[in-house]
This record gives structure tokens, sequence and C-alpha cells, in this order.
């Protein structure tokens, strides 16, 4: 298997008859806020496109090349289709059922009905078109990589748009995932209206503020406290 991403299990699915093969894969599932995002890509066959040799698994790229990226796929690919699920139902279903749910959506919205989807770890039985879950599957085929860049990308503007709404808790840098400033962030404001109220430290967290004499009894922050700002030392994100 080559260490990056390639057309193999296509090529192999294109061999035994599936003509539009979709690569399925997600983002934002181990964050602390925000929606749970997922893209379903159908890459051109045959093809050999420059920028195919550019592609990664998204966590591998900076913001500038999975934005070149972005736009390269959208603008080549047969189809691409996004769902998202918001932390409210994430809230409701669990987060692996959530995550399921936006893959759904996802092959749902594409424009042609696939014939075969390969997905990124998992499988997905409320789906009826067959599929296969490959493990690693971002970081060694082409059309899941594409559907990682295209999901990360997505979620991180929409995270970026959430920051201008409920500004202080610093969503443009690190798109809702645990680091150090989100938590102290998290631990002075309270929860906004986009945390994923069930996931622990989000859940720890309203219960100690719960519990303080000082509590008022909310569940979010009042809409005062969107105007602090914390200064913790932004950590990276990968």
């Amino acid at each position: 298997m080559s260490q990056f991403p390639n057309l193999d299990e296509e090529n192999k699915l294109k061999s035994q008859g599936y003509e539009l093969i979709a690569g399925i894969d997600e983002v934002g599932r181990g964050a602390l806020a925000g929606p749970v995002v997922a893209s379903a890509v159908i890459l051109p066959h045959p093809a050999s496109l420059p920028w195919f040799g550019l592609v990664r698994d998204s966590k591998e790229l900076d913001s500038s090349k999975r934005e070149s990226l972005f736009d390269l796929i959208n603008k080549e690919a047969v189809a691409v289709g996004i769902g998202i699920v918001p932390p409210q139902v994430i809230d409701s279903i669990n987060i692996l059922r959530a995550t399921k749910l936006a893959m759904v959506q996802a092959v749902e919205k594409l424009p042609k009905q696939p014939h075969f989807l390969i997905i990124d770890r998992v499988t997905l039985s409320q789906c009826p078109i067959p599929q296969r879950g490959i493990t690693r599957g971002d970081k060694s085929c082409l059309s899941i990589a594409c559907a990682s860049i295209i999901a990360k990308v997505t979620r991180d503007r929409m995270m970026e748009e959430f920051d201008k709404t409920y500004p202080g808790y610093g969503f443009a840098q690190h798109k809702g995932y645990g680091t150090g400033r989100h938590l102290s962030c998290l631990q002075k404001l309270g929860p906004s209206p986009i945390h994923r109220l069930y996931f622990a430290p989000v859940r720890n967290i309203v219960t100690s503020r719960s519990s303080s004499p000082l509590a008022s009894g909310q569940l979010a922050p009042p809409t005062s406290l969107f105007n602090l700002t914390c200064v913790d030392a932004d950590e990276p994100i990968h």
C-alpha cells in the first residue's frame, strides 16, 4: 500500500463493475463544540489530475493547502455531498450515531447516486448502497481523503462564523476542540449554545458551575458574558 492516498481501492471496485464510487469521511467527532460534518466525494475515472498527488488526510495539511484543494475538488469531482449534524442532535443521539447520520446525509446530498461507498472506519447499516469501511481510509484512499478535506474546510468555516456569534471562546482558533485555552474559556464563561453538553469536559463544568454558591441556574451563559475574552495562549490544532 502506498504511503499516500491513491486510487487502488477505487480501481479495484471499478474492475468489479462499480461505476460511481463515493469516498466518505467526517470531521468534528471529538470536538466539544460545534457540529459534526461529513462529506461524500465521487472522483472522475479514469483520471490523473495533477493535484491528486497533493491530496492527504486533511489533518496532515495546513489551512492554505486545504483551501486550495477544497476548490479543486469541488470544481473537478463528479459529485460532492455534505452532511451536517448540530450539537443538539449529537447530545440527543450520541456522537457515533450523529457521525453516521451526517455521513448518510452527505450521500443523500450527492447529485448522482453512487454505486459503492468506501468509508473511513465505519459502515452505514441504514444505507442500502454496497459499502466497505476502511481503517485509516483517509490516509490510503484518495476519494476518502478528498472527502476529509471538504468536510474539514466546511466545518472550519462554520466555526469561524460561530466565533463571531459567540466571541470569547476562541472558536476560530481551536475549532471547538478541547485545547487548554478552550477549557479555560469554558470554565470562565460556561457553555455556549453550540457546546455539546453531554461530553464529559463540558458536562463536568456545567455541574461544577451549577453547584457553585454563585450559580444562576442557567445552562448557557448570559449574553453579556459573550463579550468577555479569554487571554490564555492558543494551542495548535492538528
